[in-house]
């Protein structure tokens, strides 16, 4: 893994030096847009509706609409920020864990020690193990002021992001403000449905399947040739992508091995 940000947690006078990683990562297969007509990939372009110019991400700079005016704000101007600056975690508060409502959770994060030595991490770490705490933290990233929980994973220091409480919107259903009766019956036998069910979680018991039956299609689609040319529809790849085009490369000459096996062999695909 590769740390997308480093700073200290703030825990009164003691500083904790950390590195910060993503702790989630998609299995989604990528997915790209394409005309159905010819396979042709879509794009999507910056265009400029003033002067109609496709605009470099380093020339995009953003605003904020007051009316009339148009207030332009550029990356050195937010650079100015003092919350943007800081690279500091600030423990405001300690709280018990199940105070924080579910809803509010949001990015997951591991914090690694950034110091030749992590005794101020482990102390901080074993204090929120003891005291059956976490923390409750602010911090500044990517041009935002965030509130995270801080809590402890097996040896790991683990940080949540939280939504700030006017993010998160009321549940108004009119429909549950009126009485609704629940039989004795009912209740007994919606118990018995849960005890059937009720078991301990463990989530390697659980796949995505429905990623697993595209990866499926997808290898029936490329075992039965029914693909088309990369490189004429997504243009020449980048150098640092080298083992991408080595791989679309493999999978190119499979098919043409499959299609000379399959007009070798006319009832090799039949059925499939």
């Amino acid at each position: 893994m590769r740390s997308i940000w480093k700073g200290a947690i703030a825990f009164g006078l003691v500083n904790v030096p950390v590195k910060l990683y993503s702790a989630t990562q998609s299995h989604d297969a990528p997915l790209h847009q394409v005309h159905d007509e010819d396979g042709g990939r879509i794009r999507y372009q910056r265009r400029c509706e003033r002067c109609g110019e496709i605009v470099e991400y380093r020339n995009i700079a953003k605003a904020f609409v007051d009316g009339d005016s148009t207030i332009m704000l550029t990356d050195e101007d937010l650079s100015t920020l003092p919350s943007e600056k800081s690279h500091e975690i600030e423990v405001v508060e300690f709280v018990p864990r199940e105070q924080v409502p579910l809803e509010l959770y949001a990015s997951t994060y591991y914090l690694e020690p950034d110091s030749k030595s992590p005794k101020a991490y482990v102390l901080l770490r074993q204090t929120l193990q003891d005291t059956d705490r976490m923390a409750i933290v602010k911090f500044a990233m990517r041009q935002r002021t965030r509130l995270a929980a801080l809590r402890v994973s097996g040896d790991v220091l683990v940080m949540q992001t939280l939504l700030w409480p006017d993010e998160v919107r009321e549940p108004a259903f009119d429909v549950l403000d009126t009485e609704i009766k629940v039989s004795d019956l009912e209740l007994q036998m919606a118990a018995q449905l849960v005890e059937s069910l009720a078991t301990d979680f463990e989530p390697d018991n659980f796949t995505d399947e429905y990623q697993e039956q595209l990866q499926q299609l997808i290898q029936a689609k490329i075992e039965q040739g029914d693909t088309f040319d990369t490189e004429a529809t997504f243009g020449e790849q980048p150098a640092a992508e080298g083992e991408v085009i080595d791989l679309m490369e493999a999978l190119r000459r499979s098919i043409d091995s499959k299609r000379a096996a399959a007009q070798a062999d006319p009832q090799q695909n039949v059925g499939s």
